[in-house]
């Protein structure tokens, strides 16, 4: 079964910790990507479970909202199954930097 891939993208560096804090503390995931966007924008990804992944975008969208002094949240979205296609391309793969955290 593949897992699911949720991103957000958040203005700002400390809206970006604060998400990926909150999103595995809330849902069963692996961190597998963290990057600089464009223009102080930051994207943060994982993988797990669909269930789990939705669980962890929600309370990461919060967090990142709610992240003083004026955190942001850009986007957000979630990929059910992501295609193998996809996966060769994007960096969303489980790597061995990630491995003791895997789902």
């Amino acid at each position: 079964m593949p897992f699911a891939v949720g991103v957000i993208q958040t203005n700002g560096f400390p809206p970006a910790i604060a998400a990926a804090d909150a999103m595995v503390k809330a849902g069963h995931v692996t961190l597998v990507y963290f990057g600089l966007a464009e223009r102080a924008e930051f994207l943060v990804a994982i993988r797990g479970r669909t269930a789990e992944v939705r669980r962890a975008i929600a309370a990461g969208t919060e967090a990142a909202d709610t992240t003083p002094p004026g955190g942001k949240l850009v986007s957000h979205y979630i990929v059910p199954n992501p295609p193998e296609n996809v996966e060769s391309v994007l960096p969303i793969e489980f790597t061995a930097k990630v491995e003791r955290f895997w789902v």
